[in-house]
């Protein structure tokens, strides 16, 4: 039996054994001691992109055990991350192909680039802190109700101190974030929105608990356990908009190949990135990542570049040829000698590119922020006003001016400030998640309110980055099945998608023999004792189209046939272009791939302004000369050419599919395969910053009207606590009109 953790969704297949046998637990066997002797196990850390349910969980996880020397294997399916222990011969590259064999494209990580906290416990501790408070407030209120009713002299007394003992050690626990918060703001020489929010509670606490040892009438313990549990409820909700982002920069450092496999005086060797030099020669299978920036000395193959650049179609690679980090080798093995390794190759200078982005994006602040800084001061200088003042026209009298000093910093408590924002968020979050989108980021509806200017990536974003074939009927039958036999034996992905069209239609691949894969130029064979040829143009005797294709020859002197492909628009891109020009937003298309395919699908969508072979670099360097014209953009990208970009721009949004690196650095994930989403994300945006100008004026009326009341006494510590929680449900009801 498996060992399942809640948390990681994964299973420890060793557990279940020992579990059946205490004495075998408490006594190691002799293979034990044996294997506690031997070297460590490997750790193995794998991306997988597509992982997204518990199916997933179940069928990759069995898969991993399955292979010889696996330990361990757990999958994380909120960071889409399979984490192996194995023995020290099993390699990531075996594993990758474990993933494959099971339908999961896989890329490996390195551990030692990634945090090793995968559990969110500042999230957990505010839920546990909230819930400690809910309970209080909940005993704390039906002791009131007792003394409300009229219980006087010692009943009442006892009711108190009972009281006094749920409370205040509720304030001490819970009320630790913003004790902490506003001793830093303190040390800072600064007045945040918790300096108020923590004197307000102690100011209640304490005079609650001077009451209490004179007998006072009057004990606010409900009120300080109530103010707790609001401002924690504020504060949890705007956290968890928060806690969903990353770092986009670490999970691209993270991709990086962590090994390469050096060639010596002909000898292979797989060595850490690190001791890998200038000038090495690496050698680069079928299949692998390149681990480093280098020049090709031998070998010829067709490298995938669409994680990096977003060009959808594959690009021949031979001697002289210049490859990148993080491109895929496709058909051939490459060898190359290295001419950037480690942090100066071309994947570590995107990742730098996204931190410096980042970084930039950090100057967006809640509008809540942005009113505490004039709210706090004023806080405290009416409290100290009116105890100032209530200490002169009572002659000295300290329990009454320090009652009204409290009810006026209750009454003024920023608790309806600090849920104005956060409640907008998670009611209009609720709603776009409903509709496929996931809000990352609290401020990112705040500025996609603002958005006019909305930039698309193309492969993978507007298009599914899938070629299908546009003219398979325009040839004959005979022609589609010699092409439907060489395709079969070739896992390009042009190759692919003909015999997948060709399957489809009920074809029968032509008997065609001696098939061979040539890297790099496409597929030959013997049909009919001709020789036949199904790959690039010049190979097979004609002249390349300006689209996308791939050509059959079936003869000398006879001219090649070209299978054209066109890349899959994805479902709701012409809805969405459509409601983005009612709305009067300007519209641009960024890709990396070549000027035909960019035109044809600009010219298919109705896009005016777009731009073909922009590198990562460029396409963020775009969104900042946009933005230094004044315009507000947002960008729409699913690969690491687009991670820069993304994390540029004003607010960005990324499709579920897309490459772990492109959605921690976007502050919304699309969900679903429709786009259409996308343009209820800018109008849903505009009516939540409606509700929180809303929910500031509303925030502002209850203080114009409720503190002249606490001012001039009319408003105890326990009806200003009272004023203060309707003017919060009051706001969050505000909220609610979203949904």
């Amino acid at each position: 039996m498996a060992y399942a953790d809640p948390d990681l969704g994964g299973s420890d297949p060793v557990s279940g054994g020992l579990s059946a046998c205490p004495a075998c637990v408490a006594a190691p066997s002799a293979e034990r001691i044996a294997a506690m002797a031997a070297p460590a196990d490997a750790r193995i850390m794998l991306s997988l992109p597509a992982a997204h349910c518990a199916a997933c969980i179940s069928t990759l996880e069995a898969a991993a055990l399955a292979a010889p020397g696996v330990r361990s294997a757990r999958l994380n399916l909120t960071l889409k991350r399979l984490s192996i222990d194995a023995a020290p011969d099993v390699t990531p590259a075996q594993m990758i192909g474990i993933c494959k064999a099971a339908g999961y494209e896989a890329h490996e990580l390195d551990p030692g680039l990634l945090s090793t906290t995968e559990t969110d416990r500042q999230s957990r501790d505010l839920l546990m802190r909230l819930g400690v408070a809910f309970f209080a407030m909940m005993n704390v209120m039906l002791l009131s109700v007792a003394v409300w009713s009229g219980a006087e002299g010692v009943t009442r007394d006892m009711f108190h101190w009972i009281s006094a003992a749920i409370a205040l050690p509720t304030v001490v626990f819970s009320g630790q974030p913003f004790f902490k918060s506003a001793w830093n703001s303190l040390k800072a020489g600064r007045l945040g929105m918790d300096v108020p929010i923590s004197l307000a509670l102690i100011l209640a606490s304490s005079i609650s608990l001077f009451e209490t040892i004179h007998s006072g009438h009057h004990a606010y313990f409900d009120a300080a356990v109530m103010l707790s549990f609001f401002l924690l409820l504020g504060r949890y909700l705007d956290h968890r908009t928060r806690a969903v982002a990353r770092s986009a920069a670490q999970e691209l450092a993270a991709l990086e190949v962590p090994r390469a496999i050096v060639v010596t005086d002909g000898t292979e060797q797989a060595k850490p990135l690190a001791e890998v030099a200038l000038g090495d020669l690496v050698l680069v299978r079928p299949g692998g990542r390149m681990p480093v920036d280098g020049i090709v000395v031998t070998g010829t193959s067709e490298l995938d570049r669409s994680l990096l650049t977003g060009e959808s179609l594959p690009v021949w690679a031979g001697e002289g040829t210049k490859v990148s980090a993080g491109e895929v080798n496709l058909t051939g093995p490459l060898t190359l000698r290295v001419t950037a390794a480690g942090r100066d190759s071309s994947l570590h200078r995107m990742a730098d590119l996204v931190a410096v982005a980042e970084s930039a994006k950090t100057r967006y602040t809640s509008l809540a922020d942005r009113a505490a800084k004039a709210y706090s001061p004023l806080v405290h200088l009416l409290s100290f006003s009116a105890f100032g003042f209530w200490m002169w026209q009572t002659g000295g009298d300290l329990r009454y001016a320090i009652n009204i000093s409290a009810a006026v910093l209750i009454i003024t408590c920023p608790c309806a400030l600090g849920l104005a924002v956060p409640a907008v968020v998670t009611s209009a979050s609720g709603r776009l998640f409903r509709k496929g989108l996931l809000i990352k980021q609290g401020t990112a509806l705040e500025r996609l309110a603002r958005v006019d200017t909305v930039v698309f990536d193309k492969t993978g974003t507007l298009t599914m980055g899938t070629p299908e074939v546009t003219n398979l009927t325009d040839h004959p039958q005979v022609a589609q099945e010699v092409a439907l036999a060489l395709a079969g034996a070739s896992s390009h992905p042009l190759a692919m998608a003909l015999a997948e069209a060709a399957r489809a239609k009920g074809l029968r691949p032509a008997r065609v023999e001696e098939v061979r894969e040539h890297p790099g130029y496409g597929i030959e064979g013997v049909w009919k004792g001709r020789k036949v040829r199904l790959g690039r143009a010049e190979w097979c005797g004609g002249t390349a189209l300006p689209v996308t294709a791939t050509y059959l020859c079936t003869g000398e002197g006879q001219s090649p046939r070209a299978f054209t492909f066109a890349d899959r628009l994805r479902p709701g891109a012409e809805t969405v272009m459509a409601a983005l020009k009612t709305q009067g937003q300007r519209v641009i298309l960024l890709s990396g791939d070549s000027d035909g395919a960019v035109a044809a699908l600009a010219a298919r969508l109705g896009i005016a302004e777009w731009s073909a072979g922009v590198l990562p670099a460029e396409k963020s360097a775009r969104i900042a000369a946009l933005k230094g014209q004044g315009a507000q953009v947002l960008m729409v990208g699913d690969g690491l050419n687009d991670t820069a970009a993304l994390a540029a721009a004003d607010v960005s949004i990324s499709p579920a599919t897309a490459l772990d690196a492109a959605r921690v650095a976007s502050d919304i994930v699309l969900l679903g395969q429709d786009m259409a989403p996308i343009a209820d994300a800018l109008r849903i945006s505009r009516q939540a910053s409606r509700r929180m100008v809303e929910n500031f004026a509303i925030s502002a009326a209850y203080n114009v009207i409720a503190v002249p009341l606490a001012l001039v006494g009319l408003a105890t510590p326990l009806a200003a606590a009272l004023a203060m929680s309707l003017s919060s449900i009051t706001v969050s009801l505000n909220a609610l009109r979203l949904k």
